[in-house]
């Protein structure tokens, strides 16, 4: 049997989950989905945990929808809007975590990788590693609150600027825009930064902690599941369109797409 497409472990406080699917990218494919899943189920029933970090293996932290097996998600009984809302919802999962949560982005993070990045409270990066918003360079509209949580970290220019146009930025472009925290050289030096910020936020008081962590977002108005609901009506419509087909297979063809506004 093979390894499980998700690892979760937890020690002194800090809970780490593991996306172990490094020969697909650790992209969303199912297994991945419902093991993300049941980690987050795991980790919210620990009462000790104090800090998670969320981290992957191999060259990609998440290269978001796996299109050889579908941008959407369940039966012919939900439509077409429901079906990309449920590719998100594990992803959207983190929210629910009441302890902060670490993104240690040890590898190229894309699309809904990045979103699954952008839903958690600290992310560190590769300064090599490049990361983005890569939606519209597919014919795709974003998915999972990227319109929503982008603009709120880097301004609103800038996300105007990489939605837009669906451009991909190194690690060190992230964290100097303050996408990331801190970008690191290479894969090994970001989890060693994600374990040393965590085990600095297991050290301060946990309920402090996590009341601080409710303040701060109530304090901004954080609503991003609403707005990742809205967007899937977008994508979902945007999925029906010829430049979506061009843009998946451009992307699967290794090519230049050529999009024709229909």
């Amino acid at each position: 049997m093979s390894e499980d497409a998700v690892l979760y472990a937890s020690a002194d406080g800090v809970g780490e989950i593991t996306l172990n699917r490094p020969g697909n990218r650790n992209s969303m494919t199912e297994d991945v989905l419902e093991g993300l899943q049941a980690a987050i189920e795991k980790l919210r029933a620990d009462g000790d945990l104090r800090c998670v970090i969320i981290t992957g293996r191999g060259r990609s932290f998440c290269a978001g929808a796996d299109f050889k097996s579908g941008a959407q998600r369940g039966g012919e009984g939900l439509a077409p809007h429901e079906r990309s809302m449920a590719m998100y919802e594990p992803f959207l999962g983190v929210l629910e975590i009441e302890v902060p949560v670490i993104a240690a982005m040890q590898g190229h993070a894309v699309g809904g990788g990045l979103g699954l990045a952008i839903v958690c409270d600290l992310r560190v990066a590769n300064e090599s590693a490049r990361y983005g918003a890569n939606f519209t360079r597919l014919g795709l509209h974003p998915g999972m609150a990227t319109t929503y949580i982008l603009p709120r970290l880097v301004g609103l220019p800038r996300a105007a600027e990489w939605l837009f146009t669906g451009r991909l930025m190194s690690g060190a472009e992230a964290a100097e825009a303050g996408l990331a925290n801190y970008a690191c050289s290479g894969p090994d030096a970001v989890l060693e930064k994600a374990r040393e910020l965590a085990r600095e936020i297991a050290s301060a008081a946990p309920l402090a902690v996590r009341w601080t962590k409710k303040s701060l977002y109530r304090g901004i108005d954080w609503d991003p599941r609403s707005a990742a609901e809205f967007e899937a009506h977008a994508q979902s419509r945007t999925l029906e369109t010829s430049d979506a087909k061009e843009g998946i297979a451009a992307l699967l063809e290794k090519r230049d797409p050529v999009f024709q506004g229909r």
